[in-house]
């Protein structure tokens, strides 16, 4: 029996950059009161709070439950835990100002060589790389951009691989992967979501084998690839739908 649930956020619980519906949460929080559960995700943390604490709250989490939960942010990063009530920050990883320069100049010209450069689609006040502190975060298309538009950019991935590739021969000293549906995280070597496992396997006293993964990225070269790597168990899903089911029938087993 596995002693930890660890999961990909968008694509995993949620249709990109949205909140997780009704269903899942309920899911997800009676899947807490059976095991700890860590999502990691190259998200943000106000992303993490929007699209998914403020859907547990609403439905029905508990405090107990809440402390069963780990955020690891920006690929595990940055760590956040529930004490007293609040969301603290156990650490941050973060670039210093000039590799977080490179990093987005490595980006924006390889995105431009290719011509997916899509500056002329962004929604006001949007930006296509983002500084998350501790990783940079390619969106082609913006934050802001809807569902739909995000899902028919890039379905088989070749314009990210192709920009994440040229990206690496330009910045050779960084790690590029592919996330999310237009998304390429950015980040110095190491800093993926193998470090962001490893420090909740010390944090929780678990091993590899104690752990069951969800992730919707497991294919070589996706932001979930690096923990099939590990050696730790992973379910791959395509849709949040498909995580629920698989938590109700743990759910059914342990409660």
């Amino acid at each position: 029996m596995k002693k930890v649930l660890a999961f990909d956020l968008d694509m995993t619980l949620n249709v990109a950059k949205t909140p997780l519906t009704r269903e899942m949460a309920e899911v997800f929080n009676e899947s807490l009161r059976y095991f700890p559960m860590c999502v990691i995700s190259g998200q943000k943390y106000d992303q993490f709070v929007v699209q998914l604490i403020e859907p547990l709250m609403a439905a029905g989490v508990g405090e107990e439950q809440l402390e069963n939960l780990h955020l690891m942010v920006a690929q595990g990063t940055q760590y956040y835990v529930r004490k007293d009530g609040e969301w603290r920050l156990e650490y941050n990883e973060a670039l210093t100002e000039i590799q977080a320069d490179e990093l987005a100049a490595a980006l924006e010209k390889a995105a431009k060589e290719l011509g997916y450069w899509e500056e002329d689609k962004l929604a006001a006040g949007d930006e296509i790389i983002e500084n998350r502190e501790s990783m940079m975060a390619f969106s082609a298309l913006g934050q802001k951009a809807g569902v739909e538009a995000k899902m028919a950019w890039d379905p088989d991935m070749k314009k990210r691989n192709a920009i994440a590739e040229l990206a690496r021969k330009e910045a050779s000293a960084y790690e590029f992967e592919v996330g999310g549906t237009t998304t390429i995280n950015a980040f110095l070597p190491g800093m993926n979501k193998v470090f962001g496992m490893t420090k909740l396997m010390e944090r929780l006293g678990v091993g590899k084998g104690d752990i069951l993964y969800f992730g919707d990225m497991t294919q070589p070269g996706g932001n979930d690839y690096p923990v099939v790597e590990m050696g730790i168990e992973v379910v791959t899903v395509e849709r949040w739908e498909d995580t629920a089911y698989a938590l109700r029938g743990v759910n059914g087993v342990v409660g």
